[in-house]
């Protein structure tokens, strides 16, 4: 497998090379247009972006964030959330990379095989980063309004927030 795999990409792009030669598309031209788009696409959503990167660094070094997660331990307590994930119910529809270190962190304290450690892999795999994602993508493509993206999202987010710990109960502590 590990041979094919080798050869698959350089001959997909060698595949895509010949029929644009074949139609007789301008390679070099198409490739350059294509480039520049992502340029301005990159420099559109750039603001977002460090706004966003702002907005999460400061959260995290003004002890907002532990002071937030402080202030919902009775309702983690009451929807059977264990206390080290929400930290990571605040933070990951907001940022990814922070996240990734919190899940790194709980699973360092708890370990992978604890119900925190469980409830916070599945998280993550079942969660968005809602605001990055939509910050990125309408503000690549210009989109001003969002309407019920925001609320529809952060819906799916809490669902999944309470269900990860619902599923991993049923799955291993029964």
């Amino acid at each position: 497998m590990d041979k094919i795999g080798g050869f698959l990409v350089p001959a997909i792009i060698g595949l895509i090379l010949l029929f644009g030669f074949l139609k007789k598309v301008p390679l070099f031209d198409t490739f350059l247009s294509g480039a520049k788009e992502g340029m301005h696409a990159t420099a559109s959503i750039l603001p977002a972006l460090v706004g966003l990167i702002t907005s999460v660094t400061m959260l995290k070094a003004s002890g907002a964030l532990d002071l937030f997660t402080a202030a919902l331990q009775p309702v983690a307590r009451f929807l059977g959330l264990p206390a080290e994930v929400m930290p990571l119910t605040l933070l990951r529809p907001i940022s990814g990379s922070g996240s990734i270190a919190l899940v790194d962190q709980i699973l360092g304290q708890v370990g992978p095989d604890s119900f925190a450690g469980r409830v916070a892999a599945v998280m993550m795999g079942s969660t968005e980063t809602t605001f990055y994602a939509v910050a990125v993508y309408y503000g690549a493509v210009g989109v001003k309004k969002m309407r019920h993206t925001i609320p529809s999202a952060l819906a799916a987010d809490v669902s999944s927030f309470l269900l990860s710990a619902l599923v991993v109960r049923f799955l291993f502590y029964r």
